[in-house]
């Protein structure tokens, strides 16, 4: 401890050229406060590694805390975020399971903001359209089934997706250097997907007031059509290697729309052939 109290910068620097940091022989309130100082100055997520009862602290302190299993016991595994069996594991654990875990995140946040933004500006804008009247552009089973039941399998089911296979993320490091710059989740793309949501919501409630005029009382049917159609065509587009579950949840979308709309057209086409009610017969 009195190297890194007089010593500290002195110690940073040479910790920040070295790749890996390796600390034995130290009490685990000293690989605590080595981990605590690696965070101060880098302002980087820092991963620990242990597999015994004194690494416990370090592992905790770290964002990151990988236990080994080992003979010193399960302490370390048990009080880590992650656990493995042998230390050749973490290139693995890194490099394929870390970097799979950050772009379907990424890919999940950026789908469910686009999904609950496209339908905000669609009805503003409907809104706007009808003198801002306080009317829900979508009720019912549509506002609730929009982010539950139509969209719900295809937009999280891109957790399944994956770009590069195992043995090519393990060959070529590399790869990782895309998340350490941040390209995958940042204020760009967040930013690109608010243009594409409010451009889409935009475009499909203004085209379907305008196009159809005439059939104004089936706008609602259309462009919520629209809508889901345009969701499932950006998680198409999204997707890098196909799942047969996320074809399963496309299939089943489209076939709920399309049952949800045969239903109510046969609902409303027996309103419309039912007499009308007869007039009440004067009492003598």
């Amino acid at each position: 401890m009195t190297c890194l109290e007089h010593y500290e910068q002195e110690f940073v620097e040479l910790a920040m050229m070295s790749p890996a940091v390796v600390v034995c022989r130290c009490s685990p309130t000293q690989k605590a406060a080595i981990v605590h100082l690696i965070k101060k100055h880098s302002n980087k997520p820092v991963a620990a590694i242990g597999d015994g009862g004194n690494d416990v602290s370090m592992i905790q302190a770290a964002d990151a805390g990988i236990g080994i299993v080992g003979k010193e016991g399960r302490q370390a595994s048990l009080a880590a975020d992650f656990s493995i069996n042998q230390f050749s594991y973490v290139g693995r654990l890194l490099l394929w399971h870390g970097r799979n875990s950050y772009k379907r995140c990424a890919s999940l946040s950026q789908f469910i903001i686009h999904r609950g933004l496209i339908i905000s500006v669609m009805q503003a804008i409907f809104s706007a359209v009808f003198f801002f009247v306080s009317i829900s552009l979508y009720q019912g089973v549509l506002l609730i089934g929009y982010s539950s039941f139509f969209t719900m399998g295809p937009v999280f089911l891109l957790v399944l997706d994956v770009d590069v296979e195992a043995k090519i993320a393990m060959m070529y490091p590399e790869l990782y250097k895309e998340l350490q710059k941040g390209r995958v989740l940042s204020y760009k793309t967040f930013f690109l997907w608010i243009l594409v949501s409010v451009y889409q919501g935009a475009a499909i409630m203004y085209l379907g007031i305008l196009l159809f005029k005439e059939d104004f009382i089936h706008v609602i049917a259309i462009t919520f059509t629209v809508l889901i159609v345009t969701e499932l065509l950006m998680v198409v587009i999204t997707v890098r290697t196909w799942h047969w579950l996320m074809a399963v949840a496309q299939i089943f979308s489209l076939a709920a729309t399309s049952s949800r709309w045969y239903s109510s057209r046969n609902i409303s086409t027996r309103s419309s052939s039912l007499p009308p009610p007869s007039s009440s017969s004067s009492l003598p």
